[in-house]
């Protein structure tokens, strides 16, 4: 079995942490109660000002470490209610390497139980909650012990090039200029990855200036799906905070033009802010569907369960409650509907997710088509390493080292 995560945390400086055990039971006690991990980071690193750089990047793995570890670390030790620092302590030495752990927290040496097998089950060695584990297995079969390995491994910092106002290769020398390595994105035209020690890329000067945004290589993708071309009209129908507005913006050009709409007020003013650092004069920003009129193409990135983004949230598994994941699917089918009449007649509807779950997915294309049979599949213009046999993109972290995404695309063939 892969474990590419757990050979990464025996490359972590946990020696710094060793100054401010005491303090980290304040962050992991809430956390292990469910406050998302970020902010009982937060909170800590707020308390905690004068820490070194090294000594914040340690405290900072400890935390999404026991958020994300939980469940193997209290199979490791065997324990049915193991404290949020008998979790730290099995992190430090049986994860990350770290010697010699009791009396770092005061305990007698042996009092902190040792596992003698690693745990056989997938959810207990990758700690996945049950429900995941059989997802995973369901969705992916023998490759869900290398999916589960990838949820498990940080997200790569992918951007994307503003490419209306600089070129990916002119934006790769400035962030080498500012002693960043990067590399081409592997399938995205304007994406590059920084491949050094993350650095703090909302305080860099080009992007201050709107030359780049953060946006994983699937998502940009989905935005190159819709082949926006000069002069044409794409209605974002589920904008968010609109990344992929702006890069669909950048494809058009002046001469085309990007209509954002979605009923979260608070994303439609990120993405307000993002148009004018990106100056991307071609959006127009709706808060009610534009009425009386139909489009070239439409994007609908449907609400879904986002398991296909695990891996930028450590401890997100465990804040999903099972139960909820049946509601997407009927909602999403109702928002193609909606959809559905905003594309002229020659014009392009696609339907993306941030999800492997084959019922938010496959399933949802398929009830759609079933339903409205003058809207007709379409196969993307895209590697064929990203695409199905059925002609459906579909991205994977442990194939294509993206976020999970799915999408499909029709062709109106209406009169």
């Amino acid at each position: 079995m892969s474990e590419r995560a757990v050979e990464r945390l025996h490359t972590l400086p946990w020696a710094a942490v060793v100054d401010v055990i005491p303090q980290l039971s304040a962050a992991l006690g809430p956390m292990l109660e469910g406050m998302p991990a970020e902010k009982a980071l937060d909170r800590l690193l707020r308390e905690l000002p004068d820490l070194t750089s090294l000594q914040r990047k340690a405290v900072a793995e400890s935390v999404f470490g026991v958020g994300l570890w939980r469940r193997r670390l209290q199979a490791e030790l065997g324990l049915p209610a193991p404290t949020p620092m008998q979790l730290l302590a099995s992190l430090l030495r049986d994860l990350g390497g770290l010697h010699d752990v009791e009396p770092l927290f005061g305990w007698e040496k042996g009092v902190l139980p040792r596992a003698t097998t690693k745990p056989a089950s997938l959810a207990d060695r990758y700690s996945l909650p049950d429900w995941l584990a059989e997802t995973l297995q369901h969705e992916v079969g023998p490759e869900a012990p290398a999916l589960a390995d990838a949820l498990n491994l940080p997200g790569p910092i992918c951007i994307r090039a503003n490419h209306a106002r600089m070129h990916r290769d002119a934006l790769a020398r400035r962030l080498i200029a500012l002693n960043l390595e990067v590399r081409p994105t592997r399938y995205a035209a304007h994406g590059l990855v920084i491949t050094s020690p993350r650095p703090n890329i909302y305080g860099l000067r080009p992007f201050q200036e709107g030359l780049f945004e953060v946006q994983d290589e699937g998502s940009q993708l989905l935005a190159e799906m819709v082949s926006p071309q000069t002069g044409e009209s794409v209605l974002d129908f589920c904008a968010g905070a609109g990344g992929k507005t702006l890069a669909l913006a950048a494809m058009l050009g002046k001469d085309g033009k990007v209509h954002a709409y979605d009923v979260d007020s608070a994303a439609i003013e990120r993405l307000r802010r993002r148009v004018e650092r990106a100056q991307a004069d071609n959006v127009s920003i709706h808060h009610t569907l534009p009425q009386g009129r139909t489009f070239d193409a439409v994007l609908v990135d449907a609400p879904c369960s986002e398991l296909g983004a695990l891996r930028r949230g450590p401890d997100k598994r465990f804040l999903i409650d099972p139960a909820s994941l049946a509601q997407w699917p009927r909602k999403q089918l109702a928002i193609l509907e909606t959809a559905k009449a905003y594309v002229r007649p020659g014009g392009r509807l696609i339907y993306a997710t941030c999800t492997f779950a084959t019922a938010e997915n496959e399933q949802v294309a398929r009830a759609f088509e079933a339903e409205n049979r003058f809207f007709v599949r379409q196969r993307p213009r895209l590697s064929v390493e990203l695409l199905t046999l059925e002609g459906f993109l579909r991205t994977y972290p442990h194939r294509h080292q993206t976020d999970g995404f799915f999408a499909a695309m029709w062709f109106s063939s209406r009169a």
